[in-house]
């Protein structure tokens, strides 16, 4: 599409994955008369798109499909409902307005909107982030990264890599290379135990892959190539693990980087914009659903999120929802506590599509989930037994009587 129709939308969304893409078919029905979903890549459909398995679309579409089958779906979906879906535009600055500027083969560009809903998804930590040891060899790379090549290139990037990681993503990533015959060494984690819940330890050992749990990769070695993986148990002991590669898996992040200059508020805990029950950012006019609020859920989970802050977005250009005053303003005690969605609480009655505290570990913990109003009263908001990565839920409507200002979430322990 030429760059002279990008002028003015209704509605502009940024990333083509399941949230964005049904809550730009929810804004057509609701009535919006030009919306655009916008995505860096060359294709949309989001991540999705990468795996090359089981099991999607079940509650969206009534069956079962596998990742490309369900993006291919979601696109057509939104394309039949009327909306423009532009691919290979790079967002590059958010301004108030708003007013975004994007970068597409034809040049920079801009384009304003009433409404923007931000849709951007997540991406996995990588080695450096993690401050593994050793030297640079190609071969080390995130699930993503791994399904892309398999999935969308046919290409095998290793024989016999090590999977660090148990989370749902890393038993993707086992799948992933069974797909070219690629056959993993081993599965490595560092806690004690799989991140995933408890059947999920059994896929690698019915493979064959030996699952190392309290293990750390201390150090990757190889010159052109991985050559091997220097991994240390809780014991102190060291073992040479040969292999020609690593799948580094999970620990996702926000993919949020258009925030950092933008002047919208970051959320410490999250590393994505801090928003109200309502989807809505610090700046009334942006929205956000999807995995940048929450790394990490299922498709369907984001599918759903979508079309419920869709509803929120209409809502808002008819005055229908709150104003963002007078608001509980929501931090969280880190370690053990991760992160906690929404940040803010508005006042006010009715259905928010995140009516629902979402809060998350970062270490396994025990006790008492305890939020403390500034004037000190206490509300126990519920009994926590978890380990990282598992959501905890709690209904806003427990937060009714608390006042409006700072409030703080903490758990006391072994309570």
């Amino acid at each position: 599409m030429s760059g002279e129709h990008l002028d003015h939308a209704d509605i502009v969304i940024v990333g083509a994955g399941p949230a964005g893409l049904s809550a730009a078919v929810r804004l057509r029905r609701r009535g919006l008369g030009r919306v655009v979903v916008l995505d860096r890549e060359p294709s949309a459909g989001g991540i999705p798109r990468h795996c090359g398995h089981y099991p999607f679309g079940v509650r969206e579409f009534g069956r079962l499909m596998k990742g490309p089958a369900y993006a291919r779906r979601n696109v057509a979906y939104t394309r039949a409902a009327g909306v423009e879906v532009i691919t290979g535009a790079t967002v590059t600055a958010l301004g108030e307005g708003p007013v975004l500027t994007l970068s597409m083969a034809d040049g920079v560009r801009s384009i304003s909107a009433s409404r923007v809903l931000l849709s951007t998804g997540v991406r996995e930590t990588s080695r450096a982030q993690r401050m593994i040891g050793g030297t640079k060899p190609a071969g080390v790379i995130s699930t993503g990264a791994l399904q892309g090549l398999v999935h969308l290139q046919s290409l095998r990037p290793f024989c016999r890599p090590v999977v660090l990681g148990t989370e749902l993503v890393s038993f993707s990533a086992l799948m992933t290379c069974r797909h070219l015959g690629i056959r993993p060494v081993a599965m490595i984690e560092p806690n004690g135990m799989t991140t995933a819940r408890a059947p999920a330890g059994i896929f690698p050992r019915l493979l064959g892959i030996p699952l190392l749990l309290g293990t750390q990769i201390e150090e990757i070695r190889g010159r052109d190539r991985v050559e091997a993986v220097v991994v240390r148990r809780r014991s102190g002991s060291t073992q040479t693990i040969e292999a020609d590669g690593v799948i580094v898996s999970g620990q996702f992040r926000p993919e949020a980087a258009l925030l950092k200059n933008s002047h919208l508020r970051i959320d410490p805990g999250t590393g994505g914009p801090q928003v109200d029950q309502y989807g809505r950012c610090s700046d009334p006019n942006y929205f956000a659903a999807g995995n940048m609020l929450h790394p990490v859920e299922t498709a369907g989970w984001c599918w759903r999120e979508g079309q419920a802050v869709a509803d929120a977005i209409a809502d808002s250009l008819e005055g229908r929802i709150p104003l963002p005053e007078g608001a509980l303003r929501l931090a969280i005690e880190p370690d053990p506590l991760k992160y906690v969605v929404p940040q803010v609480i508005v006042p006010g009655e009715g259905t928010a599509p995140l009516g629902r505290l979402q809060i998350r570990l970062s270490k396994p913990a025990r006790g008492r989930l305890v939020l403390t109003a500034a004037n000190g009263d206490t509300t126990m908001l519920d009994r926590v037994d978890n380990r990282p990565e598992r959501r905890i839920i709690v209904p806003i409507k427990r937060l009714k009587a608390v006042d409006a200002g700072e409030a703080r979430i903490a758990i006391e322990e072994g309570r």
